[in-house]
């Protein structure tokens, strides 16, 4: 492998933070650069992580061609937006999931990546954790027989200031977005496409989602129950359950988590070894990839951010949530 990679960041929120804490156990990556719309934040964060390079502007990053591949940290309705921009300019991206607010934008982002001969990947980073490794190999190795059942869910209580994110909707704020895409994420990881799908959406005063709940059905009658919130704190655990028993991913099921095999009263542990914070494992994934000359990952491939978006919007659709600036220009 290269000896080192030289990554940038744009936003620099609290998300930014954890990713660039994940670099640094990587020795073969180096925070090299970072930009925010203000230049002294760009300042404390490259201060705070020894960061050689700091802008004020992403336009202005982006002219430092030093810069192997870059990593979006901005809210979810700017994703989109940013993605094309680093990709025009000849940069390789590490996108923070959400990929974007639809189906139609993720679509734009791919095929900028493909004219453009660039690795896209989205930053979904529960899709690269060792645990998911772990179930997929039980699940292909029949130890829980064929699964039948899914539940996940994904509540917290947010801080309820409508200036900010999770409240927001010119930020892609609601639960769905947010923290509902892990649930529909796992669905889609084990279950793929759903056929049918139903769903029901609370709003609150700001007009976002705060409570969702949605069932999905596949082709041969399996069936994932799955619930988002952003003012109610959930289990945050998972059940995948087969016809010879069950994996339990336990709280905080989509981070680094302990896994269970559960077959009637015997529980099995099958925790993978972790290390790190859990974001550094997306980017080893987008460096092997960088080494390889590839323009997508295996772990989140393009379909499955498609697919993926794809079922988010469907749960949209049923429970009439939309973010007019951008669903409108589907």
């Amino acid at each position: 492998m290269k000896k080192k990679y030289n990554w940038g960041i744009i936003g620099l929120g609290g998300i930014a933070e954890k990713f660039a804490e994940g670099l640094q156990v990587l020795p073969e990556a180096r925070l090299f650069a970072v930009a925010s719309r203000t230049q002294q934040k760009a300042n404390d964060f490259a201060k705070h992580h020894h960061v050689p390079h700091a802008y004020g502007s992403y336009a202005e990053m982006l002219e430092n061609k030093d810069i192997d591949i870059i990593y979006i940290a901005t809210p979810h309705t700017f994703h989109c937006k940013n993605t094309l921009m680093c990709l025009e300019a000849g940069f390789h991206v590490l996108c923070e999931k959400p990929f974007a607010v639809n189906s139609s934008e993720v679509k734009k982002m791919i095929a900028k990546s493909r004219e453009k001969k660039k690795l896209l990947i989205e930053a979904m980073w529960t899709a690269f954790l060792p645990s998911v490794k772990r179930i997929k190999e039980v699940i292909n190795e029949g130890l829980i027989g064929k699964v039948e059942f899914i539940r996940a869910d994904l509540g917290f209580r947010a801080d309820n200031d409508p200036k900010k994110r999770w409240f927001n909707p010119d930020l892609g704020g609601g639960s769905l977005l947010d923290v509902g895409i892990y649930p529909a994420y796992l669905a889609v990881e084990i279950l793929g496409r759903p056929d049918a799908i139903k769903a029901l959406a609370s709003t609150g005063h700001t007009g976002v989602d705060e409570n969702c709940g949605f069932v999905s059905q596949y082709k041969e009658g399996e069936i994932a129950s799955l619930y988002s919130s952003i003012i109610a704190k959930t289990a945050i655990d998972a059940m995948i359950t087969g016809k010879k028993g069950s994996i339990h991913i336990h709280s905080n099921f989509f981070m680094p988590s302990g896994v269970s095999l559960v077959f009637d009263n015997n529980i099995r542990d099958i925790t993978p070894e972790y290390f790190g914070n859990g974001y550094n494992y997306e980017a080893a994934e987008a460096m092997e990839c960088l080494e390889k000359g590839l323009t997508e990952s295996h772990s989140m491939n393009h379909e499955k951010s498609i697919l993926l978006m794809e079922t988010l919007d469907r749960i949209r659709n049923e429970c009439g949530i939309s973010y007019p600036e951008h669903d409108s220009k589907v």
